[in-house]
């Protein structure tokens, strides 16, 4: 992963769960169906969470399965103190500091998650991704992935980015914080919803789906 997405999330780590309700048009629903999906009918899953941030989602999924075993990896140390903080309450939470594209995972898990992570990978990153969570996952596990995608096409891509543009602008966020965001997602590197699908395939996964879709934010779900 470039050492810069680390850098700049590292310079927002404080204000980032402030700003991403903002920041994320369909909030609600994006989360909301992302932690619809993370289902399981154990009462301590494993859990690995890629790119935990914050540990905002992490923190959505402990409300939900209170004795989960939680692992949460991220390449910024400054976010995961914020997730440190979040989840200070709970003994069952791991943290690793790492680029989780090339951590030699151990052991295995019932249930993959992320958020708005992933697209920060170079396409090739992606494919072999989904291969090491299909791997890292218990039969019957299940990936979760809530993160954004390109436009079929250069025009509704380009209509995607300017449906965004026109949100924050008219938001409460300062002039700062949007340039911030903006210098942000200039280093994504988004992949269509139909080569993540195909890609979850080709991993081995036997059930792949594109659940929620608005716009570029979408949320993808596979069963091994």
């Amino acid at each position: 992963m470039k050492a810069s997405v680390k850098y700049l999330f590292d310079k927002v780590a404080q204000d980032y769960d402030q700003q991403r309700r903002t920041l994320i048009p369909c909030f609600d629903e994006f989360y909301g169906m992302a932690l619809d999906l993370i289902d399981s009918s154990l009462e301590a899953p494993r859990i690995l969470d890629l790119g935990a941030g914050t540990g905002l989602l992490s923190g959505m999924v402990l409300h939900k399965y209170p004795h989960a075993r939680l692992t949460l990896i991220d390449i910024s140390e400054q976010m995961l103190e914020g997730a440190r903080q979040r989840l200070a309450a709970s003994n069952q939470v791991q943290y690793e500091v790492g680029d989780y594209a090339k951590h030699r995972f151990s052991g295995s898990y019932d249930i993959i998650i992320s958020s708005l992570s992933i697209h920060h990978l170079e396409h090739a990153d992606k494919k072999s991704l989904f291969s090491t969570i299909h791997k890292l996952l218990e039969p019957g596990g299940i990936f979760v992935n809530a993160d954004q995608v390109q436009g079929r096409t250069a025009e509704t891509d380009s209509y995607y980015r300017r449906r965004w543009l026109d949100a924050i602008q008219e938001s409460s966020l300062s002039k700062e914080s949007i340039s911030a965001a903006i210098e942000r997602r200039k280093l994504d590197i988004n992949a269509t919803q139909d080569e993540q699908l195909q890609w979850l395939e080709e991993a081995g996964f036997q059930q792949v789906d594109c659940m929620y879709k608005y716009l570029d934010f979408a949320v993808f779900y596979a069963k091994k």
